[in-house]
């Protein structure tokens, strides 16, 4: 359902979210901290090496698609820490955040940093407001009523079974995010740093497949791939799933001062330091969208300070454990696609089965 938030005095709001901004300050939780992100860095890289030594030493064998699990799991964590230099969170210089993200995001996972930048930016400027959210535009999947109830067909059989279908659907969400960043360099528009991002993931589709056909039969190279790409786009979905979905979405021409927005659109995911390492740190959705530059080893320590500040200002501030973020996701998803037409349907029973 879209919710079209207004608050009475926007002054009082403005002056919380600085007030809570100064405090977050006050507590250095918006310092730089290099040696964790570095630490992690040379933690994949070492990983990533006995991932390449595994390779070579298991051979032909099936037991290679463990090995490709395997890598599909450290390719997701480099992508958390592509997202986190996206956001400015390792270095203070700008410039040293955006190549170490478009390195991170071209030459290891092989997703344009171009295209992921831009996307992103909006879904974080207003997030679940519609027409202006990205993330819950209509496609393969509809996240609001209206957009279901628009589809016929096997578009419409398969919406009103999208909550069911949404984990086995992200195993195609690897290969889409490919394809995407591909096509986003290759159209005939302005793209920050195109040629250089063609050239990291040419170098890096070269390389890898090369190695992949060159050392494994046709057969089980491509079962490798396949492998690979599939957990690496359930591992990215099911990190970036609990965010937002199921959370209230906003009309388009919401009211709602920033601190009311970023809170009532996200969720947070409860856990302890694995979770947080699972997660990339995007289990604290809430605090990364009130202070997008916040470092991940931070983000716990300002979740206590903002969980008590939006007490204080009435503000829901939502927090489940992982299984009830993947409950809420694939509930609201169904709830959503009963709205999808079934052209056998009689009109008026169609009309009042909605909810």
């Amino acid at each position: 359902m879209t919710r079209k938030v207004r608050i009475a005095t926007p002054n009082d709001a403005v002056a919380s979210y600085a007030t809570l901004l100064k405090q977050i300050r006050a507590d250095g939780l918006l310092e730089r901290r290099r040696p964790f992100y570095i630490s992690v860095f040379l933690l994949l890289m070492l990983a990533l090496t006995a991932t390449g030594i595994g390779f070579v030493l298991v051979g032909v064998h099936w037991a290679q698609l463990l090995i490709a699990a395997t890598l599909a799991v450290i390719l997701t964590q480099l992508a958390f820490l592509g997202h986190e230099a996206s956001h400015h969170q390792i270095f203070a210089s700008r410039t040293a955040n955006e190549w170490a993200g478009r390195i991170l995001a071209a030459g290891f996972v092989g997703i344009s940093y171009a295209w992921w930048i831009t996307k992103h930016t909006r879904h974080h400027n207003t997030p679940n407001t519609v027409g202006k959210d990205p993330d819950i535009a209509m496609g393969t999947l509809s996240f609001r009523a209206d957009d279901a109830a628009a589809k016929t067909g096997l578009s419409a059989w398969f919406t009103r079974r999208q909550g069911y279908l949404f984990f086995p659907l992200l195993t195609l969400e690897g290969l889409n995010l490919h394809v995407q960043s591909f096509r986003t360099l290759v159209e005939r528009k302005p793209v920050s740093g195109r040629w250089v991002e063609l050239a990291l993931i040419g170098v890096r589709f070269g390389g890898y497949l090369g190695v992949l056909f060159w050392f494994l039969p046709a057969g089980m190279a491509c079962a490798f791939l396949g492998v690979q790409l599939a957990v690496f786009g359930v591992y990215m979905g099911a990190a970036f799933a609990p965010n937002h979905k199921g959370m209230p979405i906003l009309a388009h021409d919401t009211t709602a001062d920033f601190l009311e927005r970023q809170v009532r659109t996200s969720r947070n995911v409860t856990g302890g330091t694995f979770t947080d390492s699972v997660f990339g740190g995007l289990n604290f959705q809430i605090e990364h969208h009130l202070f997008p530059n916040m470092p991940r080893p931070n983000l716990r320590r300002a979740s206590l300070i903002v969980r008590k500040h939006c007490k204080r200002m009435g503000i829901p501030y939502t927090q489940v454990c992982v299984l009830a973020s993947y409950r809420a996701v694939i509930t609201h998803l169904n709830h959503v696609g009963l709205s999808a037409r079934d052209p056998f349907d009689c009109p008026m029973i169609s009309r009042y089965r909605r909810p």
